[in-house]
C-alpha cells in the first residue's frame, strides 16, 4: 500500500498582487494567474475561460458588497490597484487550474479566492477543509490568496485587457480570425 500523499496548499494571506497574463501569439496563448506575497509567487495555468468566468464572478462580487453596504465605504472607494507589469519569470507553473471559489470576509473586509488544481474527475467541487481529504491517495494542491477590494478591481481590469487582446472577431460568423486568415462559414468557405 503506497502512503497518502500530502496536498500542497500555497497561501498568500494579504496578496501584495494577483494578477493574469499570457504567454503566446494571439490563437496559440496560455493563460496564467499569478499570486505573490510575503510567501513568494505562485504561478498557476489556467485557461481562457477560466480567466473569464472568475472575472464575471468577481465583479458580481464586489456589485453585491457595495449593494448590501457590506463593506466600509473607505474600503469600497479605494481606486483600482492598476498593475501593468508583466508575469514574474521564470514561469514556474505549479498546477493546472481546476475547480474555483471566491467569497467575501466582512471581518477583514477582504475577497477570499482558492483555486484548486485539476483532478482526475474525482474532486469536482473545490475542498478547502483537509479533513474531507483523509485517506485520499493524490490530493488537489491549492492556492488560497485574500485580495482587498482595490486589488480585485484591478485583477479585473486587467484581465479584461487580456480578454481583450486576443485575435480579432470576424464580423460576419462572429469566429475569431487568426493572423493566415479565416474560412467564414457565413462565406460559404470563402475567406475573409
Amino acid at each position: 500500500m503506497r502512503a497518502v500523499s500530502e496536498r500542497i496548499i500555497f497561501n498568500h494571506e494579504d496578496a501584495t498582487r494577483f494578477i493574469v497574463g499570457t504567454v503566446g501569439v494571439p490563437g496559440e496563448r496560455a493563460f496564467f494567474v499569478q499570486a505573490s506575497s510575503v510567501a513568494g509567487t505562485t504561478t498557476v495555468a489556467v485557461e481562457k475561460s477560466q480567466v473569464a468566468a472568475l472575472t464575471e464572478r468577481l465583479h458580481e462580487l464586489i456589485t453585491e458588497v457595495r449593494r448590501n453596504k457590506l463593506a466600509s465605504l473607505d474600503e469600497l472607494d479605494l481606486p483600482a490597484t492598476i498593475d501593468n507589469d508583466n508575469l514574474e519569470f521564470p514561469l514556474d507553473e505549479e498546477f493546472r487550474a481546476g475547480v474555483m471559489g471566491i467569497s467575501w470576509d466582512p471581518q477583514t473586509q477582504r475577497v477570499a479566492i482558492e483555486i484548486q488544481s485539476i483532478a482526475d474527475g474525482e474532486f469536482t467541487e473545490l475542498i478547502s477543509d483537509d479533513e474531507e481529504l483523509a485517506g485520499v491517495e493524490d490530493p488537489p494542491d491549492l492556492l488560497r490568496l485574500t485580495l482587498r477590494l482595490n486589488q480585485v478591481k484591478g485583477f479585473c481590469n486587467r484581465a479584461e485587457n487580456v480578454l481583450q487582446a486576443g485575435r480579432s472577431v470576424c464580423p460576419f460568423c462572429g469566429l475569431p480570425i487568426d493572423a493566415t486568415g479565416h474560412l467564414c462559414p457565413r462565406a460559404n468557405g470563402y475567406r475573409r
